[in-house]
């Protein structure tokens, strides 16, 4: 995916020159989390976010704050789901562009770059979700994708939803089929299901067998 058509420059980087005030106000302006900052010679030097520039004295300069500044960027060439990761690490709604060689060219805003993974197949095609579970070291993505397709499925996409204990939880967006026989094929594989957005005939059976040996023990 092109990113380029969503470079924005309506905001210009503030100087370290600039009152502490002057960013105050721009931030009363918009809801940005961060403006980009720039040095005497106008390179991007970082950020600042809206929650340490509130706490300072405006009156005085911004280049008195440096420690302050956080210096993340992505470059032009970086692919979307990069620029994705670097919106979450560091918890902003604004990422500044530099070329290669560094020249800043604008921003992009995390709603745009949003739109664009809203719009994968992951997202846009009808399907089902299925979030399984096993080791971390004991399943393969290859493993994941043959169960799918012997079962007629269509994989959409998959991803590492979640680790935690040694066990990692795998997102999947499955095409084509129903997920009963998929999610009965991961369990063979000794997976654990953890959400399957369909009936799961399995887990119904299940709980239709608890039920009536309920009912036998009270008897």
């Amino acid at each position: 995916m092109d990113l380029k058509e969503f470079i924005i420059n309506d905001i210009k980087p503030l100087s370290i020159n600039d009152k502490v005030g002057d960013a105050q106000v721009l931030f009363n302006q918009l809801t940005y989390s961060h403006i980009p900052i720039k040095n005497d010679t106008d390179q991007y030097i970082g950020c600042l976010s809206e929650t340490d520039v509130h706490c300072f004295d405006k009156d005085k300069n911004i280049s008195d704050f440096l420690l302050s500044i956080e210096s993340f960027f992505v470059k032009e060439k970086t692919v979307w789901l990069d620029v994705l990761e670097a919106f979450a690490q560091n918890s902003t709604n604004i990422m500044p562009i530099l070329s290669d060689n560094n020249t800043y060219l604008g921003y992009y805003e995390l709603n745009d770059v949003i739109s664009l993974f809203n719009e994968t197949p992951f997202f846009a095609e009808a399907g089902g979700i299925l979030i399984v579970e096993k080791g971390l070291n004991d399943f393969s993505f290859s493993e994941i994708s043959q169960i799918v397709e012997s079962n007629d499925g269509k994989l959409l996409g998959a991803f590492i939803s979640k680790i935690e204990n040694d066990l990692a939880q795998i997102t999947l967006k499955i095409g084509n089929t129903g997920l009963n026989e998929i999610m009965q094929t991961f369990r063979r594989y000794s997976y654990n299901i953890i959400s399957g957005h369909e009936e799961d005939s399995y887990l119904k059976s299940l709980k239709e067998r608890s039920e009536y040996l309920n009912k036998y023990l009270n008897i």
